[in-house]
């Protein structure tokens, strides 16, 4: 495999590497949303979801899997508990028995308005353009790098 870093092995340094600069964002980005995440008793992963179904409502497991990029081993059991809590439903669809449909309850919906108190845009230190920049920065590599393990199959 080819590798992306610009400088040579023998010179790399952890903080060089690109991968290390994302996993580290991404645990900063796990302490900056704590308190939040606590406040609402959820953890990342679930809080992803809500959002994803406060986007579209009545996804299939399926559908929502594939937005956030989680298999059904992991979905299924995290799903499971967002609806003991009373967050969501899931019901098979009417039309199709095979697929499972979710959908916010009342309680999942107003989550919203208690995660939308905090500005976490704010905790960037970027500028309203610079931040749409990384974002869309970011999504093309993700993009990229699922392409690229995706060709190697």
């Amino acid at each position: 495999m080819k590798s992306t870093d610009q400088t040579t092995p023998a010179n790399r340094m952890l903080t060089g590497y690109l991968c290390f600069a994302v996993y580290s964002a991404n645990l900063a980005f796990g302490k900056a949303y704590k308190p939040i995440l606590e406040e609402l008793g959820l953890t990342y992963t679930q809080y992803v979801a809500i959002i994803a179904l406060w986007e579209e409502d009545n996804q299939t497991v399926g559908g929502l899997g594939e937005k956030l990029f989680l298999e059904s081993n992991t979905l299924t059991p995290m799903l499971k508990k967002l609806e003991a809590m009373g967050y969501l439903e899931r019901q098979r669809d009417p039309e199709d028995e095979r697929q499972v449909r979710v959908s916010l309850t009342e309680n999942g919906r107003k989550l919203r308005e208690k995660a939308f108190n905090r500005d976490l845009a704010g905790a960037t230190g970027l500028a309203p353009d610079e931040f749409t920049k990384v974002q869309k920065a970011i999504v093309t590599l993700r993009n990229n790098l699922i392409r690229s393990v995706q060709a190697g199959e």
